[in-house]
């Protein structure tokens, strides 16, 4: 292999310990250094491998090894080289966002992605395992480059999602700071507007006078040509505060975190105050437990 010292002495050493908690003395692992590659080499007792099915163990014990190192040490600069050569990002902050989005999907600690570790795992360390019983030299440069297909594919199908999910957030954050900028350059026109949060996917907007603004009669234009998707209510919600453009929006809700209020509190910025509790939650929440009871 032409590898750096470092791997190659991960190598070396998780071989070693394998084999030495395996076999004891009856194998170990001998490192040779020429010009233009290094040879780890596992060798074992005769008599205690004299059979096909003890030399077939052996093989196994490497490959999953090597296969372990793969994936614990190799995995990531591979995403990495992914990222850079097929995706085309190359600056350096774009990689390291992207990452973010990966480490759910590279942790031990999520059962889930653990269970697809080790699923990737034992696909390289089968691979692995059929070349060494074909031919005991393994070139593991050569492997890595011409046999890694199906393993390059699922790393590929991971850095993908990622990507996705990094420019879908990019274009999420361009869309609020353009927002940001119109409702920045507009003058308020009503001091301010009440947006109820009735639950679920429910709201209602009242301005200054307590009356009911038709979210069907606003002129959405704006809104709609930034988003360039379809049209649903929360779209509609946004696109009318902007539009009836409030001093203060005071947003009365019990799920502070949902998606729809986030982002109303960043394209307002310090135009908007949420409601703890006060006298329209109460009757809110009054009305509530009257059409629970009438249900």
């Amino acid at each position: 292999m032409k590898t750096p010292d470092s791997s190659i002495n991960q190598i070396q050493n998780r071989l070693a310990a394998a084999l030495r908690k395996t076999y004891k003395e009856d194998a170990s692992v001998k490192l040779s250094s020429y010009r233009e590659y290094t040879v780890i080499e596992a060798v074992g007792n005769r008599t205690r491998f004299s059979t096909k099915h003890q030399i077939d163990a052996l093989y196994q014990l490497a490959a999953e090894t090597v296969a372990d190192w793969v994936v614990q040490d190799e995995e990531e600069q591979r995403i990495r080289q992914l990222i850079i050569d097929e995706f085309h990002f190359g600056k350096v902050e774009d990689i390291k966002d992207i990452l973010s989005y990966l480490k759910p999907e590279l942790s031990e600690d999520n059962p889930e992605q653990q269970e697809m570790r080790t699923r990737r795992k034992h696909k390289v360390s089968q691979q692995l395992f059929v070349v060494l019983k074909d031919c005991k030299d393994l070139n593991l440069d050569g492997f890595m480059r011409f046999r890694f297909n199906d393993y390059m594919q699922e790393l590929r199908e991971i850095v993908e999602y990622a990507v996705d999910e990094f420019l879908m957030d990019r274009q999420y954050k361009e869309f609020i700071s353009l927002l940001q900028y119109f409702v920045y350059i507009q003058e308020a026109k009503i001091p301010f507007a009440h947006l109820i949060h009735k639950g679920g996917n429910e709201f209602e907007l009242l301005n200054d006078h307590m009356e009911a603004i038709d979210t069907s009669e606003t002129n959405a234009t704006l809104t709609m040509e930034l988003l360039e998707k379809d049209v649903n209510f929360e779209d509609l919600i946004v696109s009318t505060l902007i539009s009836v453009s409030p001093q203060l929006i005071y947003i009365h809700t019990r799920e502070p975190d949902l998606q729809i209020i986030q982002t109303i509190s960043q394209i307002f910025e310090n135009r908007v105050e949420l409601c703890e509790y006060c006298g329209l939650c109460h009757n809110l929440d009054r009305f509530a437990v009257s059409d629970y009871n009438k249900s």
